[in-house]
């Protein structure tokens, strides 16, 4: 009978060790369950520009329609020929049809001009041989040389491979995270846990600076939760 007493006991002790150690496992999980760190990870890259449209303009004034027809037509051909010596080739210069605006038609403005008709066309330029693009930029003043009068927009660049960098920038950021929240985890004497909550990233293309818009800075920016542990 004694013998049976110490037995149940011990198994009372048992189990309430076990019911302890419950206890204090499920203590732990209520105190850490909702202890995370949100991180933010970056990643950039400054990549040349693959694309660009450059819109060239060009007009004529006058008296006589048919003249002027036949100054732009020389002053288009001129424009042509220029960017083909600067590398271009005719399938990425297209011009666009001669647009007439005739002065004594319109109502209001001034009426005293010394000319009645103003022909106006332009060509535009869609290539990825940007390199080519800018030395003809810089070279348009021999266009001035041959009484070519130009009205020059701004080229506009683009970065067409972006789809394809944002994998690799996308692992980047995620590695960057990653190591921000070890680092917040380790200062606050925790253990990194699993991810909580991840977005998908925010992607952005922007030029470098204004006076590089041949330049293009990349960035993705991830924000990621993770759980912390003691």
């Amino acid at each position: 009978m004694k013998e049976n007493r110490i037995i149940a006991s011990a198994l009372i002790a048992v189990g309430i060790v076990f019911l302890g150690l419950f206890i204090k496992s499920g203590i732990d999980n209520f105190a850490n369950k909702d202890r995370k760190v949100t991180v933010k990870g970056l990643a950039e890259r400054e990549v040349p520009a693959d694309k660009v449209t450059w819109s060239i303009g060009t007009k004529v004034t006058g008296n006589d329609l048919p003249m002027l027809y036949e100054s732009i037509n020389h002053q288009t051909d001129k424009i042509k020929k220029f960017l083909q010596q600067n590398g271009l080739e005719e399938k990425e210069i297209t011009v666009n049809p001669p647009t007439i605006s005739d002065l004594e038609a319109r109502e209001w403005g001034d009426n005293q001009k010394n000319f009645r008709y103003i022909v106006n066309t332009t060509i535009t330029v869609a290539t990825n041989k940007v390199t080519e693009v800018n030395k003809a930029i810089f070279k348009q003043a021999e266009l001035l040389k041959q009484g070519v009068a130009i009205e020059n927009s701004n080229p506009q660049y683009e970065y067409a491979s972006f789809q394809q960098m944002k994998p690799e920038m996308m692992a980047e950021a995620i590695k960057n995270a990653q190591k921000t929240a070890e680092q917040f985890a380790e200062a606050s004497k925790s253990e990194l846990g699993q991810i909580q909550t991840a977005g998908q990233g925010q992607f952005e293309i922007e030029d470098r600076d204004q006076n590089t818009p041949y330049i293009k800075k990349l960035r993705v920016v991830t924000t990621i939760t993770y759980s912390l542990k003691d």
